[in-house]
């Protein structure tokens, strides 16, 4: 671990934390297991202040059109949290507490000025993560989510198996952005976008290992399992390009926060 690490320990849980680069969970160990897949773009990032792809990397807000990197041609995409250096705004980190709490400051090539800020809280049996977005001025429309990519395998044992019941699926065009049509949920391979109304709500099981479920109250999920070493489940405040579809506003008196809950067990 190097010194920019934080790391939270819960009885045999392990928590890494890389605000270095990104304020990325680097590694969440159970047992000794490692759960997600290792890398520098891996282990499991904030998406913020969007999430996903945002259309030709454009959006506008108040009438002001903005347009954004194009870091996943023709689109942009994931935010610039994770591309980003994070400070530690709270202590209760190397010393193995369980709660440690990072914050950045928005700046180009966002073009609106505010905080970010990223809460962790490991017990032996879950870790919630908080995401907040709040200005420093204008009102802005912004995104927030994680992209964690779990193993899909975890050395022993089967593959993870995903389980969860969407009530729709949102259609995805050649562009791989939403349509803006609602379909009935497809089959996978995924790199599609889910609504669940009554909350985020599911569940990957290794089997004869670790049954393990991700929650959230808010609706949206995109599953992304297209490839061979990961299994991707990432709930956000709102579907890909959002930005444009559909503007969660940011506003001094009305910042945004998420948060989403992974719980375990062992089989």
């Amino acid at each position: 671990m190097s010194s920019e690490e934080v790391r939270l320990v819960a009885g045999d849980v392990e928590l890494t934390v890389s605000p270095e680069n990104g304020c990325r969970i680097s590694s969440l160990r159970i047992g000794g297991t490692e759960l997600l897949r290792q890398g520098a773009k891996f282990g499991c990032f904030p998406m913020v202040p969007w999430c996903g792809r945002t259309g030709n990397g454009r959006f506008s807000s108040g009438g002001i059109p903005h347009q954004l990197p194009l870091n996943s041609p023709p689109h942009a995409i994931h935010g610039t949290g994770r591309n980003t250096a994070w400070q530690r705004s709270r202590a209760g980190s190397n010393d193995g507490s369980g709660v440690a709490v990072f914050t950045y400051d928005l700046a180009d090539p966002w073009p609106y000025t505010g905080r970010v800020s990223q809460s962790f809280e490991l017990t032996e049996s879950a870790l919630t993560l908080t995401l907040g977005v709040e200005t420093y001025g204008d009102s802005f429309p912004a995104q927030a989510g994680w992209h964690p990519w779990f193993n899909r395998n975890l050395g022993a044992g089967g593959d993870a198996q995903v389980d969860f019941q969407p009530a729709w699926q949102e259609e995805r065009g050649d562009d791989h952005l939403p349509t803006g049509k609602r379909i009935d949920p497809l089959p996978g391979p995924w790199d599609d976008c889910f609504g669940m109304p009554d909350g985020v709500d599911v569940t990957l099981t290794w089997p004869e290992q670790l049954e393990l479920k991700v929650r959230s109250r808010d609706e949206w999920v995109v599953i992304y399992d297209e490839q061979a070493e990961a299994v991707c489940v990432e709930p956000q405040s709102g579907p890909p390009n959002g930005l444009n579809t559909l503007p969660r506003l940011v506003t001094p008196i009305d910042p945004l926060e998420i948060a989403t809950t992974w719980s375990w067990r062992r089989l």
